[in-house]
């Protein structure tokens, strides 16, 4: 799902000069609309699933509770995924609803998620969430941290 800002506007004053008279100025305002960021993110049934499940398990979360994606530096390529349940979105985040759930995306994160698909597999091997994130150059060998 793409989730984007309203716009934002700006106002310039813009002075223009005139000919054939270059002593003659005139001022205009001039409003322009600059196109907000955006951040598309998108979510398997069974991850969602997942997320479903530990939103359910957490005591008195409030309608707004949602669950806080991000990337954060760490790990042996420099990147790492991060999960965080959070009662409420933060002022600046992207916020992703997908199959009834909430995602709280930050601005620093937004553009290193750009594209991810996160899933949820279970096999003898174990279970987890995988992302998918065609913005990595690279990974680490267990698979939990990117460069980009």
């Amino acid at each position: 799902m793409n989730f984007q800002r309203k716009s934002t506007k700006i106002e310039i004053n813009v002075r223009i000069r005139r000919e054939p008279n270059p002593n003659f100025w005139q001022e205009k305002n001039i409003m322009a609309a600059v196109a907000a960021p955006s951040v598309e993110l998108n979510v398997s049934v069974p991850a969602s699933e997942e997320i479903k499940k530990f939103l359910a398990a957490e005591d008195d979360l409030p309608e707004t509770a949602g669950l806080r994606v991000r990337v954060v530096p760490g790990g042996c390529s420099g990147f790492q995924y991060s999960l965080n349940v959070e009662e409420d979105s933060r002022q600046g985040d992207f916020i992703v609803d997908q199959h009834g759930i909430k995602l709280f995306v930050d601005m620093f994160s937004a553009q290193y998620l750009n594209g991810v698909t996160i899933d949820y597999t279970s096999n003898m091997m174990g279970s987890g969430f995988t992302f998918e994130n065609p913005n990595a150059t690279g990974g680490c060998g267990c698979g939990t941290s990117f460069s980009a």
